[in-house]
């Protein structure tokens, strides 16, 4: 596998190469195509792993990024189903400990995934858009 680009500059994949075709994938859509040989151009420093992972939308980028382990996913997607929660609450109803939530709290607001909001009068944090659309995109909703 290889990264090449045609013509207009657009990336793909090269499955398969013969003396006048190849044969390439879209990384963003997953269309599969057969091109001329000499349409397409090898292109250096572009790691074909790198090009395929352009296949993951940048909401669910953020996510994957913004999530270390299962337990901050956890805290991400109850706060997108059942949230908003307040600070107290979150305390109370997960295992981790004020320095570690607050920690992953942080972490997701520099990412755009959560936002500070009131809860029945306390400071509370809610999904944001950019994180619903990564989590329904990773969960298939």
């Amino acid at each position: 596998m290889r990264t090449v680009r045609d013509e207009s500059g657009d990336l793909f994949l090269l499955l398969t190469e013969s003396s006048d075709a190849c044969k390439v994938r879209d990384p963003e859509t997953g269309e599969e195509t057969y091109r001329g040989c000499d349409e397409l151009e090898r292109v250096s420093g572009e790691s074909p792993l790198a090009t395929a992972a352009r296949a993951v939308p940048e909401s669910a980028r953020a996510v994957l990024t913004a999530t270390p382990d299962e337990r901050a996913l956890g805290l991400l997607i109850d706060l997108r189903e059942r949230g908003p929660h307040s600070v107290r609450h979150l305390l109370s109803a997960t295992d981790l400990c004020e320095s570690d939530l607050l920690g992953l709290l942080t972490e997701f607001r520099a990412g755009g995934l959560v936002e500070e909001t009131d809860v029945m009068g306390e400071r509370g944090y809610a999904t944001t858009d950019r994180a619903n659309e990564g989590l329904a995109l990773l969960t298939d909703e």
